[in-house]
């Protein structure tokens, strides 16, 4: 018997545990591989660390969203973290004709350094600025401030399509595209990708970005911690594979493929929706409920690329690099060339602990749509057709040729490459089709993508990606609702 029992140990399932026992529960989290953190997570070759989803991240300065409730959790100063070069942040490169951007943080360095680029654009930019910054101040939660459960309210410009608000302010179509060349942190896409994801995911990398030093597994490592100091447990290799519901729509016990049945006062479903459809009882849900859920569009899925360098042959980069073909679509990143390879995607060389002058590993993301990959849907890892492999060899070899045209010593300075497919992600998060940032946000139907935490069995809640935004800025936000739903119960939460 425990207080709450979480499915699910990944980002959000971990922060809300945490969250739940520094308030004196007793929480117990089931994790169905045999590591958790989800993304979180690392693999090691080689001696080598490599991080599989939280390469850089915002809300990690000081007074930061996330800094501030790491601080809650009495983490923050046990992280290591470092801040990036706020003089440059990210360089964006347009290959088509070689130019590249600086981006810095700071919303003066950043009109500045944009206004430098595009003069005639210096009054446009600003009001830009200025409207991104009004529609992520008028987000209470985002900024850690009292706010009314579950409701919906935004201001107008929060709700059209991300590029129809760039495009309302800023007249030139290649200061247009710039603008938008992070949406590979959300997999934006024109006229469908709400003004709000772009908005709130902009200004937190205004105020600064950071990295993880040495790997991304010690913040879940301490969200452990948290958990068990209060007398928790954290239990991998327990996938869930079925819930007993009781006639007054109360879950009575979960239970695990190894056997193991938990009995909890309340449960917190923090893996994919479309997993807990999978495992629940047959009529718990409206078939409206159902319908909605399973009838969401997934984001796009990603392509990942692992470098191991030889010693002291690549230079150190203290900032995140993007790459796209032509700066004039910056909104089909997750398109590919005539070879196959991504048009566009980040790479960086991730921070070691006492860094010097060159760096041990690369780490590239691209985009990715699942039909690249859909010839091999009936294959799990470990077992599949020679041809995924070469396939898989073809897109990293040409990225690497694209990089190589910015460095044109980095194939002489590989030591092993390593990747990972959106097969790799299907698998392992049992994620619809690959999909890297769960439910896709439509500016045309906002309800349709937006989960409430709370759900018509009485002591379920959700958390996660799916149900607000998501990565590291808005899954620790969702799990800080999802935990305040559970501590301070109240009549007015929606339940659909």
């Amino acid at each position: 018997m425990t207080d709450v029992v979480i499915i699910g140990g990944g980002l959000g399932g971990l922060f809300t545990g945490a969250l739940l026992a520094r308030n004196g529960m007793k929480v117990t989290v089931l994790e169905k591989n045999v590591i958790p953190g989800g993304g979180l997570q690392t693999f090691q070759r080689d001696g080598v660390q490599f991080d599989t989803g939280m390469h850089v991240m915002g809300g990690w300065t000081p007074g930061g969203s996330i800094d501030r409730i790491a601080r809650y959790l009495g983490i923050r100063d046990r992280l290591n973290i470092v801040e990036i070069n706020s003089d440059c942040m990210d360089t964006v490169t347009s290959l088509a004709d070689g130019c590249t951007y600086s981006i810095p943080s700071g919303r003066d360095r950043f009109i500045e350094r944009l206004a430098g680029y595009f003069p005639e654009e210096r009054e446009n930019l600003e009001r830009y600025v200025d409207a991104i910054e009004r529609i992520a101040d008028s987000f209470d939660l985002f900024n850690l401030r009292p706010y009314s459960h579950g409701s919906f309210d935004m201001i107008p410009e929060a709700c059209i399509p991300a590029d129809e608000l760039i495009s309302q302010y800023i007249e030139n179509p290649r200061l247009r595209s710039l603008l938008a060349y992070n949406n590979g942190l959300y997999g934006g896409e024109a006229g469908r990708t709400p003004a709000y994801v772009h908005a709130l995911i902009s200004v937190l990398y205004l105020k600064g970005a950071s990295r993880f030093v040495g790997n991304s597994r010690q913040l879940a490592d301490l969200l452990i911690e948290v958990i068990r100091s209060a007398d928790g447990r954290v239990l991998c290799g327990h996938e869930v594979s079925g819930i007993n519901v009781d006639a007054d729509r109360n879950i009575s016990s979960i239970v695990c493929l190894n056997g193991e049945e938990f009995v909890a006062e309340r449960y917190v479903w923090a893996a994919h929706p479309s997993e807990l459809l999978r495992v629940m009882p047959a009529g718990v849900f409206t078939k409206a409920y159902t319908r909605r859920v399973s009838s969401v569009k997934p984001t796009c899925s990603a392509f990942s690329l692992f470098i191991e360098l030889k010693p002291e042959t690549f230079r150190y980069i203290d900032h995140t690099c993007y790459i796209h073909d032509d700066m004039v679509d910056a909104w089909n990143l997750a398109a590919v060339d005539e070879n196959g390879v991504p048009c566009g995607f980040m790479y960086m060389t991730p921070p070691v602990e006492n860094q010097g002058e060159y760096a041990r590993k690369i780490l590239a993301t691209a985009l990715m749509d699942y039909t690249q990959v859909e010839r091999w849907d009936d294959t799990v890892t470990g077992r599949r057709p020679d041809d995924y492999y070469a396939w898989k060899n073809k897109v990293a070899d040409g990225i690497i040729a694209k990089i190589s045209r910015i460095h044109p010593e980095l194939r002489h300075c590989i030591k092993s490459v390593y990747t990972a497919s959106p097969l790799t992600i299907r698998d392992y998060y049992h994620s619809p089709r690959g999909s890297v940032y769960g439910f896709s946000k439509d500016s045309n139907n906002l309800m349709e993508s937006q989960l409430p935490i709370v759900t018509k069995v009485r002591n379920l809640y959700l958390t996660g990606q799916c149900i607000n935004l998501h990565g590291m800025c808005g899954v620790p936000l969702t799990a800080l609702t999802t935990a305040e739903a559970i501590l301070y119960p109240t009549p007015i939460l929606p339940c659909l």
